[in-house]
């Protein structure tokens, strides 16, 4: 789950943190370098691994904290010593969250924020609403579109919306590399969805809900509209989840697809015209 500008903003109004961050890793560590989080007195915002290096990490910065010091270096070997056996070392600064800190930190969040992959959920019904919360917790920008505003507010707090009447013109204008996911309340709109996103030529996935039957009668539709590329084609979605038809389950096996598909698009490009030959 990427952490917002916003997240960031609202945590350091309840009072002064400290920003835990992984300088280095070697071994076999929980987080890799950069990984950061925020500790106040009571709270934290990210994570930098878990288990019990993680809770040093929140002492040590509470600590520092209570004693209005403004930076430490921990350099914690993760081994017996500490209760944790994954036998790497890890090196991390615990810095007051202000000033250039904080800037660089928000700086840093944008950036992150901007470079994560797209994925566009083309329908706001019980199947695309769990499924765009189920892509709020992973490391994606997961947009939900519908041209019915109702549907589209009963979504959880939080996931980003685009209410639009002409959701293939939303396709058109995505970024390269952006993943969709088709399942409207109307075949004929997947169909019309579906092309607009496979013509692109760029998307890492395109995913049509539906059956076997469904995919075979959109080849049918789309020789005739217009044929076009259908290497980056998933229809039916989520299949290993079958034959459990429930939404958040369907959710569940479709999000483990998209991330799949993304990160071989992520990958260097020889790899990923390979896996489009496949």
């Amino acid at each position: 789950m990427a952490v917002r500008r916003e997240a960031v903003e609202a945590f350091l109004d309840q009072g002064p943190a400290m920003l835990v961050r992984v300088e280095s890793a070697r071994g076999s560590t929980p987080r890799e370098a950069g990984a950061w989080m925020l500790v106040s007195e009571k709270r934290t915002l990210g994570t930098i691994g878990g288990g019990q290096l993680e809770y040093m990490a929140i002492d040590a910065a509470r600590a520092l904290l209570a004693r209005g010091a403004i930076r430490q270096l921990l350099d914690v070997p993760l081994g017996p010593e500490i209760g944790q056996c994954c036998g790497g070392r890890t090196r991390m600064t615990v810095v007051r969250a202000e000033g250039a800190t904080l800037e660089r930190l928000l700086a840093l969040v944008t950036k992150e924020l901007a470079a994560l992959p797209t994925v566009y959920v083309m329908g706001a019904g019980h199947v695309g609403r769990a499924l765009a919360a189920a892509l709020a917790l992973l490391p994606v920008r997961a947009i939900l579109v519908d041209g019915r505003e109702e549907e589209l507010w009963m979504s959880p707090a939080g996931v980003e919306r685009i209410l639009t009447p002409l959701p293939e013109e939303t396709v058109r204008l995505a970024p390269a590399g952006s993943a969709f996911v088709v399942l409207t309340h109307d075949h004929a709109l997947d169909f019309l969805v579906v092309r607009e996103a496979l013509a692109r030529g760029d998307a890492a996935y395109v995913g049509m809900i539906g059956s076997r039957t469904k995919r075979v009668s959109f080849l049918r539709w789309l020789a005739e509209a217009g044929p076009v590329d259908t290497a980056a084609l998933v229809c039916p979605i989520g299949a290993m989840g079958r034959p459990d038809k429930r939404p958040e389950v369907i959710a569940a096996f479709v999000a483990a697809e998209i991330l799949q598909r993304l990160a071989v698009w992520q990958a260097e490009p020889a790899r990923r015209r390979q896996y489009q030959e496949t």
